[in-house]
Parts: C-alpha cells; structure tokens; sequence
C-alpha cells in the first residue's frame, strides 16, 4: 500500500511517499480501516521532526486523523460495534495511508449526512473546542469570546461552537482574507486583525470597556489578551502555533482575578474516559440540528499532495480543516488474499 513512513526525524518536506509498504496487522481490539480521507493537523509537522509529546518508534507512518470505511478482511474484536463495510471515523497513528490499524474505541461512525472529507477532520478539532468552550470555560449565552487564530482548523470550529451556544464571537486573525472567512463560514460577530497596534482597544470598544468573558488562543496570545479580558475572565491554553511557549505575567491573572485553564483532550482517554462518550452525543446532536458544520479548506489534496498541504499549514496559508483526499468515495476496494 501507499504510506508517508518516518525512518528518521524530519522536516516533513523531505518525506515522499512510498508504494510497496506493508498493509498493517489488526492487533489486540483494533480495526483495519480503508482510508478515504485524512485530517492534517499542526502537530503532524512536529512529530516527524521530533518535536511532538508522541514519539513512535521507527518506522512509523504519518498521520492521525481519518474518515473511511472498515475494510472487508478486518477482524471484528470482541465488544466492537462496527463491521466490515461501515462507514467511521477517528484518530490513529498512520493516517497518510491506504490502510491503518485502529483502536475501535477511538473510531465512531461517520452521519449519513457527511462525506468522508468532513468527516475526517471531526476527531481532534471539535472535542477539543467543545471540551475547552463547555467543559472547561464553563461559556455561558450572553457572554462574550475571543478566539485567536479563528479561521485554523480549531478556531474555526470555536467560532461556530461559540455562536451555537449563544456567545457573541469576536474572531481574531492575522488578515483580512482570513477575517473574511470567519465572518462568511463561521459567523462571527465581530472581526480583529491582531497585526495591528493596539488591537485590545477595538476588543474593548466592542465589550463597552468591560474585556472579554473568555480568550480561546491555540496560537501563543494569552499575554496580550490579558489587556483586554474582563474581571473574572477565563483564559484556555489550547496550542502554541506560533511556536513558542509564553510565560505569563502573573501579577494580571492576580489583579483581573482571571482563570488560566488548559485543554489538551488527548488526555482524556486515560484521565476522564467517561467524558468523552458525553461530548461525541452533545457533537452529534449539535451536526444532526445543522446549527454546525465541518468548514474545509477549499482545496482538498490528494495523498501525494501530503507534504504540499502540510508546508501550506505551517505557512498559515490555510484556513478551515486541511483535508487530503486518500481514494474517492466510489472507489472499490479489493482486499489481498
């Protein structure tokens, strides 16, 4: 089969895809699922340098969010509700593949209504905003939010979380293309190019010198914001795009008495299993209402096209879910003998 393998720590830009590689064996409670379409996420980049928290070893192939189809030779484990032929999606480690092994726990099955391009960009994103906006900040209707990065993969789906859940939004961005974006598919309120000066100010003049309830930052903004959140306020860590690490003036958290708060739901399989079957029911009711939907990037790339749409991602020339096209929703697959 076709996979992007790390034999070493890389730059993405140097991996190529390779056509002889050995389909992977179902082991313990996983799957084998026929990959229709993969999710590219920021953290892939890291991971075949060495630089992400998950380190497999060598070799491994690339890739951790899909949508497609269990495969028609898969073993069907004990307690598994899927079987061959059915539509799902999920996270493994592989995904830039034909084929990946998966652990059936950490696949669900894909809504009629979704293709399989919206449906692999559904894993990672929307928990992690939901968890974050619900679970953790505790958004309430009425209240206000500022989410940087809003037209990312993550962000955009805060905006669109955020509105449902009777927020006013202010999407932050780095361009007016990209502000465009979260007003047209995310619905935003309200719009702050970041690059500018003194962008706290328009912040406050929108929330009438109050701040805002909540800060949602996957980039490396909490600091800034800190100027412009309101007493009480809530500040989520979700991610460092921007590729450093802040260290926070504490004496604001003191003075605003702001809560600091992460989000990492990765975690959440092994530290709070229980919540997570709750979040996918409140997702799915929320997709099925039509008050969300997946947004993708406007160009869907095509497997050989991998290291094309990461090297996009980390230009931050991307907006919305990056998705790779594995084999198309009509294809056949024959499985070996």
């Amino acid at each position: 089969m076709r996979a992007y393998v790390v034999n070493k720590w890389v730059h993405p830009s140097e991996l190529k895809l390779v056509d002889n590689v050995p389909e992977p064996k179902a082991a313990g409670d996983e799957i084998i699922v026929d990959v229709y379409s993969s999710g590219l996420n920021f953290f892939d980049i890291l991971q075949s340098q060495g630089k992400y928290q998950v380190k497999p070893p060598f070799p491994f192939t690339l890739g951790a969010e899909f949508a497609g189809k269990v495969a028609e030779d898969s073993p069907i484990p004990k307690g598994c509700p899927y079987k061959p032929g059915d539509r799902v999606f999920g996270q493994a480690q592989g995904c830039f593949a034909d084929k990946v092994a998966v652990r059936w726990q950490a696949a669900n099955r894909l809504p009629d209504n979704m293709t399989y391009d919206q449906g692999a960009g559904l894993f990672i994103t929307w928990p992690t905003s939901y968890e974050a906006l619900v679970g953790r900040a505790e958004l309430k209707p009425g209240e206000s939010i500022l989410v940087h990065a809003a037209a990312g993969g993550v962000g955009i789906v805060a905006v669109q979380l955020a509105k449902a859940l009777g927020a006013t939004v202010i999407a932050a961005a780095g361009s007016q293309s990209k502000l465009d974006i979260c007003k047209t598919y995310g619905g935003a309120d309200y719009t702050i190019n970041y690059t500018e000066k003194d962008w706290q100010k328009e912040v406050l003049r929108i929330t009438n010198g109050k701040g805002v309830d909540v800060v949602y930052d996957p980039v490396g903004r909490i600091a800034e914001s800190l100027k412009c959140i309101a007493f009480k306020g809530r500040a989520l860590v979700v991610g460092f795009a921007a590729g450093q690490i802040e260290k926070l003036p504490l004496n604001m958290v003191l003075l605003k008495n702001i809560s600091v708060m992460g989000i990492f739901w990765g975690l959440y399989t092994s530290k709070e299993p229980s919540r997570i079957p709750i979040v996918w029911e409140e997702l799915l009711g929320l997709f099925a209402s039509g008050r969300i939907k997946p947004i993708i990037y406007e160009k869907v790339f095509s497997l050989d096209e991998v290291t094309v749409g990461l090297d996009a991602l980390e230009r931050r020339q991307t907006w919305g879910k990056v998705i790779v096209r594995v084999k198309d929703e009509g294809q056949r697959i024959v499985a070996k003998l």
